[in-house]
């Protein structure tokens, strides 16, 4: 697996039902085939939410966009070492700042400053709750409001 310049693998695992392996990078999320093809290549910045079922040695994780997750369990062919560990490490590190907005049922939006690990730089994203419609103006203009707030705490210029 080629890394890039300053990037470490921290954790691995294989996935007991399809054989692909898990790996965490300092940067990014990793799958490889069986085959050692790249399946999955994607930032942290880019993880939404995951979780990790002990029961089950189960780690999920959604993507922001909504963009399909994934699913991998890691008991019987490796086990998942430190994988649950580093996952929410990693994710933690991407996030600088966050703001829920709540106007009521399927009024509801996240806007974030997330860290690009690899670089460093800062981006921030609109995260729009189930349901919200697409038409709800004092929604949107709370989500602009908080977006220009959280930019501007952190130095970056108004969009």
């Amino acid at each position: 697996m080629p890394t890039r310049r300053g990037e470490h693998v921290l954790a691995a695992a294989q996935d007991d039902l399809t054989g692909a392996w898990v790996a965490l990078t300092t940067y990014r999320v990793l799958t490889l085939t069986e085959d050692g093809e790249v399946a999955v290549d994607r930032p942290w910045h880019e993880v939404d939410t995951g979780a990790w079922d002990p029961d089950s040695s189960t780690l999920s994780l959604s993507w922001v966009g909504g963009t399909r997750g994934l699913q991998w369990q890691l008991r019987q062919r490796t086990g998942p070492g430190t994988i649950p560990q580093v996952f929410r490490d990693r994710v933690s590190a991407s996030v600088v700042l966050v703001r829920e907005i709540d106007l009521g049922p399927r009024r509801t939006a996240r806007v974030s400053i997330r860290s690009v690990l690899g670089t460093r730089e800062l981006v921030d994203q609109v995260l729009r709750g189930r349901g919200v419609r697409g038409d709800d103006r004092e929604l949107e203009r709370e989500i602009e409001r908080s977006r220009r707030e959280l930019r501007e705490q952190v130095g970056l210029p108004p969009r």
